[in-house]
């Protein structure tokens, strides 16, 4: 029986989530089975969660002996049955960082397996830029936006409460690891959920740009968003939806 992973707490420092919208029928073929793209106003989402973490340790140890880190994930919204009733969640096929000790232990003592990457950030309270370079180059991402008031022009959301629950509701993420073929399942937990609208300014993901995997055209920009300085913690979950 696989060790079950500690649970992991910190504090995020910055979150951004880049959101895409696509028919459901181009995303389902990327999805693994039990899960189906979740549909949102008839569409699928799928997008980039640029995340720095501070303060990163096991639960019960100081904070002083935590890490800092950046990371990215490329995530598609998704749901499942589950005893007969509708799970949703999230489904990460690749995963970045910048911390060496993260890529080396990922699936052990951090959620999911990560791929080692060079992160260049600048951002000041209004306003934020990425530049993500992998090691492959598969999954570069360059993201710039500013802070807001309203969600994007467009947008599927209606509103930063019908966004906010979408998110939210999404917490538990499914990461499939190449090394040990399994699934590694962690759930965000954040006690205080906050986050505010962007305007994109600038975006491009290589892993969403690979015409083999979408069309052109298949994916449309809808929304970003921020949250700042949100204590969180990571609970490892059962390795196998509905078991």
């Amino acid at each position: 029986m696989k060790a079950r992973l500690p649970v992991v707490t910190g504090v995020i420092a910055r979150r951004v989530l880049v959101n895409f919208r696509a028919r459901p029928e181009i995303i389902a073929p990327l999805l693994p089975a039990p899960f189906r793209p979740k549909v949102v106003h008839g569409w699928a989402i799928a997008g980039i969660c640029l995340i720095r973490l501070e303060q990163l340790r096991p639960k019960g140890l100081p904070a002083a002996v935590g890490i800092s880190t950046e990371n990215a994930a490329h995530r598609i919204a998704v749901e499942w049955e589950e005893a007969g009733e509708i799970q949703e969640g999230v489904f990460v096929p690749r995963r970045e960082t910048n911390t060496t000790a993260i890529a080396l232990t990922g699936g052990r003592i951090f959620p999911g397996e990560h791929h080692k990457a060079r992160f260049e950030i600048s951002e000041t309270d209004e306003r934020v830029e990425l530049n993500i370079t992998t090691e492959d180059g598969l999954a570069d991402v360059k993201v710039a936006a500013r802070v807001n008031d309203q969600v994007m022009p467009g947008s599927i959301f209606q509103n930063m409460a019908e966004a906010s629950k979408f998110f939210c509701d999404g917490a538990v993420g499914y990461s499939p690891n190449q090394r040990t073929g399994e699934v590694e399942v962690m759930e965000l937990r954040i006690p205080k959920w906050e986050m505010q609208p962007l305007q994109v300014e600038q975006v491009h993901s290589a892993w969403f740009a690979d015409t083999a995997r979408f069309p052109v055209g298949g994916l449309e920009l809808d929304s970003a968003f921020l949250m700042r300085g949100i204590a969180h913690e990571w609970h490892a979950r059962d390795n196998r939806p509905g078991s």
